[in-house]
């Protein structure tokens, strides 16, 4: 629980920011949020691929990653870009959050096994 509070703080936080300084109507702060998660989880997930479940390991996946993570808000966001006829967007966002966030959790795997 306490990890979920803490995801859900640091997703607040980052894409407010990254919302506050984009000057575009593309919903930049969730994509920020869902690709530093996606690169973060397959880190992690590499740090820990060797070794049995365990207490930190639930902690920062289910925890602090589920709540950092924003695909929810994702999905929301794309409805709405269709809905409001910005088809241009709502495809750039599934584009970015999905093919970038799969491309940046390779990565995050790549980097793990690079530090072990």
């Amino acid at each position: 629980m306490l990890g979920g509070a803490m995801g859900t703080l640091a997703r607040f936080l980052m894409s407010g920011f990254a919302q506050k300084y984009a000057s575009t109507g593309f919903p930049i702060g969730t994509l920020a949020v869902n690709l530093i998660g996606s690169f973060t989880i397959g880190l992690v997930w590499g740090i820990f691929e060797n070794q049995p479940a365990n207490q930190l390991r639930a902690f920062l996946f289910v925890g602090v990653l589920g709540g950092f993570t924003t695909f929810s808000a994702y999905s929301i966001e794309t409805l709405t870009l269709f809905k409001d006829g910005n088809t241009r967007l709502a495809i750039l966002n599934i584009f970015s959050n999905n093919v970038l966030g799969i491309l940046l959790a390779l990565c995050g795997l790549a980097a793990a096994k690079f530090i072990r």
